[in-house]
Parts: structure tokens; sequence; C-alpha cells
């Protein structure tokens, strides 16, 4: 026995002494993977991520070994580039997105070269680079080895071959020890893949992006193969599905006039009648808010399409896809739309942006969704005043009244979305211009020292910040919607419109913002101590619960005033104008907001919210709106199994264009027929 172990010891002596640059590749590797862990999800000790992550890296650098030591660097240095590269996107991706990377947002991400200069000032942090020290460390190491001739040393004694047999073994041995770990849930969770925090939090980054490789593929070989299946699932979910179009007291209200829709880039329902020293913020909105329909209880459910997946989801009452987005992955499918639908009722369609018209896929996707002109500003506006990514949104507004003047004369009604622009993250370049006049200070009383007089003091405590200048920013975009009312009601097109708003999605605030902004104490330029019976504690779940947004109906000649509390998503606008407007979305997964209920507003990501609380799919917890209204497991489970069915339904008419092979067959039939 004590011959074994003097020869084991010396085994793995040798072992570790010819391996070292292998052992440094592996273990940087899984380091980096447990830090982004760190950074994201917070599973600090759980040991299966660390087992297969590592499982992984022996994989990857047991082929290393089949090329001569000199030479086996170049190997292991690409593959923690590419290793580092994966921590460093998926460590910015998780800051905005709260969800992880994947292939199939590759052309998604080509849009970032629109938007660099916010990336950079909204999104990058210090914790982005730490990744870095992985390439720099493995470049340490080899300098060393060579000062020593350890390859030299290692290519006496190494036989490649079976060094990279041996390595393989040894990973085979470590997924085993990770499969029998696994639970039946982990499985299945796996299998679908669009939980992808919960993936990387049981699976690690490694796994989670080879499984993504593969379900990133299937996208475009889906069509091809489980049509049967999916379609089964679209049939059973339509025909058990309760009608929710039923008969209210807003049926028709509005049926003939023209639709307006604004969309409010960024603007969070935060930010209705909310004042600083007694000064409305957005005094446009509160009025409208006020004289028409606003839904309080709003949320837009974009994925990592944001705007773009907010456009989809409002037109089509569909959810946006699990893998890339609509606008990019999937526009050339069959859709019913809003601007479909209203062309069987007479209305003309167009859609108006200050942005490029290739921004989103736009000038394809718009007219592939029924409109009948995009107007946008490299084509049909003057870029006579430039904010951020595109034309100011007064600019915007201005140039397009006499536009949607000539459309009115020339139709008999008319359906508009305009588009914002100017509220778009990092919201600093309406402060670097110095067109706001909006301070967002704290003004109080204090004795000087010196006079011993009263004095009234600023606090500029969120001045220089992401969440001031969002302030300023929004208060901007409040002023060009005062604006394009105004001018609508001078042409007269007002007589005969509703105006709907609705906010495309968040600003993408991150807690630090909103701990300053409601922590905040002026008298001693600091934050409250969380033992102050004014601190406000904000976790992660207040923020997705503030993460509402405006959606306001408002009509000059029908004064509705009424605020609607029940929780509403941007997949129920579609059936809700469709009541008031007299149109249907046959295919529609919202509801009515006057003919039900106890809604439920699903998230892309599997998450869901109802009036009662917000449940995270993911991590199976949740949080209460109301501490004082419990809600059952039952409850919990039955909206958890809705959510599910409608993510894959919804995923399931968008990838195998089932409307439009619905559609086709519903034809043929009736030709058969007759």
């Amino acid at each position: 026995m004590q011959d074994f172990f003097k020869k084991f010891q010396r085994s793995a002596k040798t072992y570790l002494n010819t391996n070292i640059l292998f052992m440094s590749f592996v273990l940087s590797s899984v380091i980096n993977a447990w830090l982004l862990r760190v950074f994201t999800v917070g599973n600090y000790f759980e040991l299966k991520p660390i087992l297969a992550d590592f499982a992984v890296c022996l994989i990857v650098g047991a082929f290393g070994y089949l090329l001569k030591p000199q030479n086996q660097f170049k190997y292991f240095f690409s593959w923690s580039i590419f290793f580092t590269t994966l921590c460093v996107i998926n460590s910015i991706y998780y800051t905005n997105y709260i969800s992880f990377a994947s292939i199939s947002l590759l052309s998604t991400t080509l849009q970032l070269f629109d938007v660099a200069d916010a990336v950079v000032e909204s999104i990058l942090e210090i914790k982005d680079f730490i990744f870095l020290w992985q390439p720099i460390a493995l470049l340490y190491v080899n300098y060393n080895l060579k000062k020593k001739n350890y390859f030299e040393m290692v290519s006496k004694i190494e036989v490649g071959k079976i060094r990279a047999l041996n390595t393989l073994v040894a990973a085979f041995v470590f997924i085993g020890f990770f499969v029998s770990m696994l639970t039946g849930l982990d499985i299945g969770r796996f299998g679908k893949q669009w939980n992808r925090e919960y993936v990387v939090m049981k699976f690690g980054l490694y796994t989670y992006q080879v499984n993504d490789l593969i379900s990133s593929i299937k996208p475009q070989l889906n069509p091809l193969f489980g049509y049967d299946e999916n379609a089964k699932i679209f049939r059973e979910y339509y025909d058990s599905k309760e009608d929710t179009t039923k008969k209210n007291k807003y049926s028709d209200i509005f049926k003939g006039q023209n639709i307006i829709m604004i969309h409010a880039e960024s603007i969070q329902q935060m930010v209705i009648d909310l004042k600083f020293n007694n000064r409305e913020l957005t005094p446009n909105l509160n009025k409208l808010s006020k004289e028409g329909l606003a839904f309080s209880n709003f949320y837009a459910q974009e994925g990592v399409g944001t705007s773009s997946d907010s456009e989809f989801t409002l037109n089509t009452s569909l959810m946006p896809t699990s893998s890339g987005t609509v606008f990019v992955n999937y526009w050339n499918r069959e859709y019913v739309t809003i601007p479909k639908m209203l062309k069987n009722l007479g209305y003309y369609s167009f859609s108006m942006h200050g942005n490029k018209g290739a921004y989103w896929n736009r000038n394809v996707v718009h007219k592939e969704f029924g409109y009948d002109r995009f107007y946008y500003y490299d084509k049909d506006f003057d870029l006579d005043e430039k904010i951020g990514l595109g034309l100011s949104d007064k600019s915007f507004f201005r140039q397009a009244v006499p536009k949607i003047q000539g459309i009115s004369e020339n139709n008999q009604n008319f359906y508009g979305t305009m588009i914002m622009l100017s509220n778009h993250t990092p919201f600093s370049d309406i402060i670097k211009q110095g067109i706001v006049d909006f301070e967002v200070d704290f003004k109080y009383e204090k004795i000087n020292e010196e006079t011993n007089k009263k004095e009234i003091v600023s606090a500029r405590y969120l001045e220089n910040t992401k969440i001031g200048n969002y302030f300023k920013s929004v208060h901007y975009a409040d002023e060009a919607i005062g604006q394009f009312i105004d001018e609508l009601d001078e042409t007269g097109l007002l007589e005969n419109t509703v105006i709907v708003i609705y906010g495309d999605h968040d600003a993408k605030l991150k807690k630090s913002e909103y701990e300053r902004f409601y922590n905040y104490d002026p008298y001693t330029d600091s934050l409250l101590d969380e033992e102050d019976p004014d601190y406000r504690a904000i976790d992660a779940y207040d923020i997705e619960i503030n993460k509402k947004v405006p959606f306001i109906i408002w009509s000059k000649n029908k004064k509705l005033a009424t605020e609607v509390t029940e929780v509403m998503g941007m997949y129920d606008i579609a059936p809700t104008l469709g009541n008031m407007f007299g149109f249907k979305i046959p295919y529609a997964l919202g509801n009515d907001m006057f003919s039900i209920t106890n809604n439920v507003v699903v998230f892309p990501d599997g998450n869901w919210i109802t009036n009662k609380m917000y449940y995270n799919n993911q991590k199976s917890e949740g949080k209460l709106i109301n501490a004082n209204e419990p809600v059952s497991l039952e409850e919990i489970a039955m909206y958890t199994e809705k959510s599910e069915e409608i993510l894959k339904v919804s995923n399931s008419i968008i990838v195998y264009d089932l409307i439009r092979k619905t559609e086709e067959t519903n034809k043929l039939m009736e030709g058969v027929n007759n």
C-alpha cells in the first residue's frame, strides 16, 4: 500500500508539473464563469454549475493535447479569449436585460452600432472588465514557462493522444456526477431554454452557451420538423380559449373615429403626477390621464427586441419570440394586425419615426404589418434638429402634422403610429444641448450660520445622474406631446380623432438610481440609513413591479376621466381597442380589459404579474403586491401553467407560420365545400 501511494504521489507530481498550461486554462475559465454567476444570479456555492463548467473546459482542453506542446499555447489562449468574451458579453447583457445573451440574437446586436454612445455611457460597468484577467494570466504563465524551457521538457514525455483520451474520460466522469444531481425540473427547463437565468444557475455558462447554439439553430430547422405537434397545440388552445370580447359599456364607443397612436419612448408610469418643488414633471400627460382612460397598472412585455417587441405585441396581441426578434428573424410570417383589421373598415394606415427606416427593420416590417406608408427621417423628414439617435421629437411632430392633415383630407379614416425617439437612453443629449428648463432638485429652508437668517437652499441631488437626466428628458418628451396635440387641435384633426399613448418599455434604470431617488436625505447630503423610518427598501422585485408604463386613451370630445387599475399588458391593447373601434383580432392572446377581471400579464422570460403578485418563474418565487392579500399555491400553479402555455402557443404561431397555414387551409376547405 505504501508503494502504491508513493507511485501515485510521483505520478500526480509529474502530471501537475507537465500540465501547467492546461490546468491554468481550465481553472481560469471555470473561475471566470463562476465570477459571472456571482455578478449576475449570485449562486456563489452551487456545485452543479461548477461541475458542468469544469467538464466543458476539460473537453475543450483535451483537444489541445493533439497539438505539439510548443503550439498548445495558441490553442488555449484562443479559447481563453473566446470564453472571456462570452463572460463580458453576458455580464453587459445581464445588466441591461436581466437575462443571458443568445447566439440567436447576433443579428439583433447589429442595432447596437446605432446606440453605441448609450451602451458605453449607461451599460458598461467596472465589473465587465474583471474577466479580462484570464487571457492576461495565461500570457503571464506562458511567459514564465518559456523561460524555464517547459515545452521542451514536456515534449520529451508527453503522448498527446493518450493525454487527450484520459482527459476526455475524466470529463465524462464529471458529467456523470453532474447528471446524477439533476432534477426533472432542471432537465425540463434545460430543454425549453427560455428560462436562461435558471439554465445558467444550474448548468453553468458554457453548457448554457452550447445548448443555446443548438436552440438557435432550431428556428431555421423547426419549420421542417414538429409542425403537426405545434399545429395541434395551436388549434386546441384557440378552440378552448374563452371569448373575452363581450359587449360592455365601451363597445363601439369610438367606432368610425381616427386613431393616432403615440409610441412614447422609455416613459414609465412613475413620472405621472411626479412633482419637483410643486412643479409638475409631465403636465401634459397628467392632463390627458385625468381626462381620458388611464391604465395605471400597464406593463410592456418586451424582450431583447425592446421597442420593436412592443410594436409587435401591441399590433398582434402575440408575445415576442423566445429566440431572436420578430422584426429581424421572423418578419416574413403572416400576422393579423391592427392595421390589417382597420383596412377592412376603410382605414388608411401609416407610421412615422424620426430615426432611420432600416432600424429594427421597420421599413420592411411595417409594410408586412399592413401599414400603407412608413415615413422616416432619412427619407421624409428634414433633420433640422438632431437629438440623440435622430430627429428631435418636437421637430418630428411639427413636420408630421401637415403630413397627417394631407392623409386626413384624402381618406375616410386613418390609423397612425407616431414613434418618439428623443427620450432614448442615455438621456444626456437633451441636457447637453441645454434645451430643457426643469430643475430636478429639492429646495428647503436652512439657517445661514454666518448671517443667522433663513435662506432657501437647493439640493441638486439628481444632477448628473442617469435618473436625473431621465426626468429632464421625460419633461422634454411631455412638452413635445403637448405641442403635438395643440397643433393637431389647431388644424381641426382632433374633432374625430382618438389619441392613444403607450410607454414602449421602462427606462432600464439600475437599483442605485432608484435608491438615490427614493432615499436621499438633503439635510445630510447622503442616503438614508436602512434603520431610518423613512427608508424605502428596494429589491429586485420592487424594480420589476415599478416597470409599469403609461397607457392612455384620450378624446377631445369624450372626457371619460376614468382610471383603470386592473393589471394590463401590451398584448391586451389590440383586443381592448378592437372592442372600442369595432374590429377583432382572431388570434389574440390578450383580453379586452373591460370584459375581464383577474387578468395576468406574461413576460417573455416566463415571469408573470397579476393584481396580487409578481412571480419569478425562473426562481420559483415572487412578491406580493399587497402583503394583506395572500396568493395560494394553487393560484401560482394555475398562472404559471397559463403563462407557459401562452408562450408556447405564441412561439408556435411565429416559428411555424401557423396563421398563414391555417388561413390557407380554411380557404382550401371553403373551395372544396363550394
